[in-house]
């Protein structure tokens, strides 16, 4: 292994990172200024060019600050600091590779963007430049309150895709091919910039991985309770007087088993309308690959429990995941570049299903990265992550996946992951209740 400086002259001035063989690294570039002072509940500020060449060697403070819980099947490690509003980016050693812009879950609330299963060495083996994303979480990010512009977390990503299109061929990339992808809350955000008029002509296709639908309504209510939990009156002022940390831990500790307190509201001009609504008349000259795992949060390792709450219809995994794939699919029936369903089924030894998250090493083709044998078992099966990843490079190359579209009808095909089939297509989603059709 050979590791050399690579010094990139850029429109954001000059970045030093570093080449491991042939792939180059570049770590926590600040993308915006960082959300602080007066800059704190605001609008990000595109950063300026930096007047001295940027350390590009170590991964950037990340927003979150405590994990949604003490364990998570992600690592997802918190990195101090005020620059949250960074980005790394993993670049072969060409140029005018297909781009690839990575948006991390965690529910608004939590969530990483140095988690080595974000990695995207693979990506740049096969020729494709990776840019991973951090934006604010929380009551920083996604809290309603006045004066204060709405959708913070969508106008940072919004300010991040500005970046990429200024910077990425500086790094080997074509801006005219970015594809942006995301898992769980990413994922949803990817469904949320989709549906924006805001973000038309800053993505030419789009990937979501166990997103959903997830615009909220204005949580007044929680946000209220949270204030009086801080000691503080729910307002730009009153939140702005406790730390991120602070936030973080009283919405961890307030939303008890709500899966969902904090996200994306509809009402202004990133978001005018529900993301449901506002999927049917934007995004629509842009390609769409999404789908979610067989069992999401409901694994338990008990097959036939697994089938019964399949087939009643009632499961967690239903009602936030699978649900939004044909819902979604219907909603951009008229798009005439495709929408494509996927399904991932194959089940964690580890942890009894699959479930939330053990879909992420296989498109990553990252099977030997830290905390996947503790997900996943000692011997995940390669060659499914071999397959899952060239279906992935295929498509941000600007292939159409070889199977057939998707339009929100009962029979829709959908690429089956990870269970042995005569045919590794087949209706997998209803489109009333998301789950199995009859």
């Amino acid at each position: 292994m050979t590791v050399t400086e690579s010094v990139l002259d850029t429109p954001a001035g000059t970045i030093v990172g570093r080449q491991v063989d042939r792939v180059r690294r570049y770590l926590g570039i600040p993308y915006a200024e960082a959300p602080t002072g007066a800059r704190r509940f605001a609008a990000p500020v595109p950063r300026a060019r930096f007047p001295q060449p940027y350390d590009a060697s170590r991964h950037g403070a990340t927003s979150q600050r405590v994990p949604l819980s003490a364990t998570t099947t992600i690592p997802e490690p918190s990195v101090p600091g005020d620059d949250v509003l960074n980005l790394s980016v993993t670049a072969p050693a060409a140029q005018g590779c297909p781009v690839l812009v990575w948006i991390h879950g965690g529910g608004f609330l939590a969530g990483s963007q140095a988690s080595p299963w974000y990695d995207g060495r693979a990506f740049a083996r096969d020729g494709v430049v990776t840019v991973t994303v951090g934006y604010r979480l929380g009551v920083d990010g996604f809290a309603p309150l006045d004066d204060v512009p709405a959708n913070l977390g969508l106008r940072d990503l919004l300010c991040a895709l500005a970046w990429v299109q200024e910077n990425v061929a500086a790094f080997g990339g074509d801006p005219d091919r970015v594809t942006v992808a995301g898992q769980s809350a990413g994922g949803a955000a990817v469904l949320a910039l989709l549906s924006s008029p805001v973000a038309q002509g800053r993505l030419r296709r789009a990937v979501s991985l166990s997103g959903g639908l997830f615009d909220v309504d204005p949580p007044h209510e929680f946000l209220a309770g949270l204030g009086h939990r801080l000691g503080v009156p729910p307002t730009r002022a009153g939140f702005g007087r406790r730390t991120p940390e602070q936030l973080q831990r009283a919405v961890r500790d307030l939303r008890g088993d709500d899966s969902l307190v904090l996200g994306p509201v509809a009402g202004d001009d990133i978001l005018p309308v529900p993301v449901a609504q506002g999927l049917t008349a934007h995004g629509h000259d842009v390609p769409l690959l999404l789908g979610a795992t067989g069992d999401e949060f409901d694994g338990d390792g008990d097959g036939d429990s697994e089938r019964g709450s399949r087939a009643a219809g009632t499961r967690i995994t239903d009602t936030l995941f699978r649900s939004a794939c044909p819902r979604t699919a219907a909603a951009r029936r008229e798009a005439p570049v495709g929408t494509w369903l996927y399904s991932f089924e194959w089940p964690s030894p580890a942890l009894g299903g699959a479930v939330h998250c053990v879909d992420l090493p296989f498109f990553f083709d990252v099977l030997d990265a830290p905390g996947v044998p503790e997900a996943l078992g000692p011997n995940p099966p390669a060659e499914l992550a071999t397959r899952m990843h060239a279906d992935l490079v295929a498509f941000v190359r600007g292939e159409s996946p070889g199977w057939g579209r998707a339009t929100g009808r009962l029979g829709d095909p959908a690429r089956e992951y990870g269970r042995p089939l005569a045919a590794d297509t087949r209706g997998l989603y209803d489109p009333v209740t998301g789950g199995e059709p009859c």
